[in-house]
């Protein structure tokens, strides 16, 4: 045994020295990793505690990758150190670039929300800043991959082949690529142009109605009033025609119609939805200084529409917002409608009267 340490004492040296860095780097990352992450969770409500988990495993799994190509040197020729030490730089270079493209994204979306709370506590829209964190990243994402794929060298080959070929591929690019681009572009187009911006209420259909929570490099999120996440692709949305509700002066003009019978008193009907509109604690007055002056009502109600069964009367009851022009609508419909029970005022439903063929025979020969 004495003989064989002695043989091969420079080799137990050399693989006790590998073993014995890749533990004590392993051992450092993590407590640099940790104290870290203690660090930033003392100073940051949301501290980056995934991306620093991911540089410890990347960091984790780069000494070991080193360490076995350290070992591996022992059981080649030496001929095949040049080919090892290539290895080494490989795999050093793609760690060193892994790790570095993790951190900027990391701290690339720290400082945008940063900036993005800063915007809110402020009372600012933060819609722009939102979407260029989603384009940052991908960003500095992105070239850290191309980064990484440049260490190879077929790659490279590869690379210039599509750089010859940047006419076809782009085409084909194009047309695959066709829905994806179309939805970034009208995420710019949103963000640019600002149709609206994060916390607005809109309506797209009357199925999609609710409040814009993000814009992302793909889709706009809108939380409708079921509290349901609707994800909606940025090429749809920019198509469509919408109503945003948040756009300019927020009072809201909300009709509210009833349908009556034909022999109920009209004047007292309008009246009737006049007085339950204006009585409303949500009601706003939007009439000008001449309106008021010339006596004219808070709430303007009219005769609208003559139906089969019924006569249509509409109130135009202004609030100051929309969400408090439909509790407004909410309310009047319960307290007219208490209102037109007591007054006598009939509300219609459809009623069809039938003249039976063998009736009519017989009125006749009577």
């Amino acid at each position: 045994m004495t003989e064989f340490i002695e043989a091969y004492k420079p080799l137990i040296i050399y693989v006790a020295i590998v073993i014995s860095s890749v533990i004590i780097l392993r051992l450092l990352t993590k407590f640099i990793v940790k104290w870290l992450i203690k660090k930033e969770s003392n100073r940051l409500p949301e501290s980056p505690v995934r991306s620093m988990k991911m540089v410890k495993l990347t960091l984790n799994l780069l000494w070991l990758v080193l360490g076995i190509i350290a070992l591996s040197a022992i059981f080649v020729d030496r001929d095949k150190d040049e080919v090892l030490l290539g290895y080494f730089k490989l795999a050093s270079y793609i760690g060193i670039v892994t790790v570095v493209t993790i951190i900027s994204a990391t701290l690339c979306n720290l400082w945008f929300k940063h900036r993005i709370s800063e915007k809110v506590t402020h009372d600012f829209d933060p819609t722009t800043y939102k979407f260029l964190r989603y384009i940052s990243v991908f960003a500095i994402c992105f070239i850290g991959l191309l980064f990484v794929l440049m260490a190879f060298p077929s790659l490279k080959g590869v690379a210039q082949t599509a750089l010859g070929g940047a006419g076809v591929l782009a085409l084909i690019a194009g047309v695959a690529s066709q829905e994806a681009l179309s939805n970034l572009v009208g995420g710019i187009f949103i963000v640019s142009f600002k149709p609206f911006k994060i916390g607005d209420v809109i309506k797209i259909t009357d199925t999609m109605v609710g409040t814009v929570t993000d814009i992302t490099l793909r889709h706009t999120v809108i939380r409708n009033f079921e509290n349901k996440m609707i994800v909606i692709p940025n090429a749809v949305i920019n198509k469509e025609k919408l109503i945003n509700y948040d756009l300019g002066e927020l009072k809201c003009c909300e009709h509210i119609e009833m349908g009556i019978t034909y022999d109920s008193d009209i004047t007292l009907a309008k009246k009737i939805l006049q007085q339950e509109c204006e009585n409303h604690p949500l009601i706003y007055d939007n009439r000008t200084a001449l309106d008021k002056s010339d006596g004219k009502p808070i709430v303007k109600t009219a005769l609208t529409k003559f139906n089969d069964s019924s006569i249509t009367i509409r109130a135009w009851a202004w609030s100051s917002s929309f969400g408090n022009s439909f509790t407004l609508k909410c309310d009047v419909y319960e307290s007219a409608k208490k209102r037109f029970d007591s007054e006598g005022i009939g509300l219609a439903f459809p009623t069809r009267t039938i003249y039976m063929a063998n009736e009519k025979h017989s009125e006749n020969k009577a």
